[in-house]
């Protein structure tokens, strides 16, 4: 039996039925690995055939904003004795609040829904904003610290990251976390790199050192 998958990768063909231009070659930006992965691919080679990649993102962020809002709806979509069917009209119902959402999106929910997937909504929705960010030549720049820092501080770091090559000349799409279990310092994460000026870290590696002296004794 064919994968499911194919519902995202088929859907253009069947869409555009009676016309004879062939399908759109779709090169995507970055390989993603895992599960969901493979369902943002998919997504993204079916919206670039349709030349919808931007319906279909504003569709996700809309939809990720509002299970951020309420914890409630991830909940929903986590819990495994609500029924599929239950699950997909509580997820086009919420897609409905922001407009009439994309044939795309609508697809892929059908598809997670058939599969049990629906729990790795949020997980899929990542991996795609991952995508599109590839696609429009953006590199993330995470920096944790213990307390929120203010723009002028976000943009020196990321002007050095910038200059010191690291953003690969790419766009750096800066977002501050805060941990206070970092105890001070800086983890600053562009891509798949990171830079560890944590307190939490030099404690730990000065508490190793001291353990392993001690035991030499």
């Amino acid at each position: 039996m064919a994968s499911r998958f194919t519902r995202l990768t088929t859907v253009v063909p069947q869409l555009a039925r009676g016309y004879a231009a062939p399908a759109k070659t779709v090169k995507v930006p970055v390989t993603l690995f895992g599960l969901n992965g493979r369902y943002a691919t998919a997504l993204y080679s079916a919206a670039a055939r349709q030349n919808a990649l931007d319906a279909v993102e504003k569709d996700l962020k809309a939809l990720d904003a509002l299970v951020v809002k309420d914890k409630g709806v991830q909940a929903f979509l986590e819990n495994p004795t609500i029924n599929r069917k239950v699950k997909l009209d509580g997820i086009n119902a919420l897609l409905s609040k922001a407009g009439k959402p994309s044939e795309v999106t609508k697809n892929l929910f059908e598809t997670l829904s058939e599969n049990g997937r629906l729990d790795q909504t949020t997980k899929v929705i990542s991996s795609f904003a991952e995508l599109m960010s590839a696609h429009r030549n953006e590199l993330s720049l995470v920096i944790t610290s213990t307390k929120e820092l203010d723009k002028a501080t976000l943009n020196k770091i990321a002007e050095s990251l910038q200059k010191s090559g690291l953003s690969e000349g790419k766009k750096l799409l800066v977002s501050n976390k805060v941990k206070a279990d970092i105890l001070g310092g800086l983890l600053v994460e562009i891509g798949d790199k990171s830079i560890d000026l944590t307190v939490s870290t030099r404690l730990a590696k000065l508490n190793k050192l001291v353990t392993g002296k001690l035991m030499r004794l």
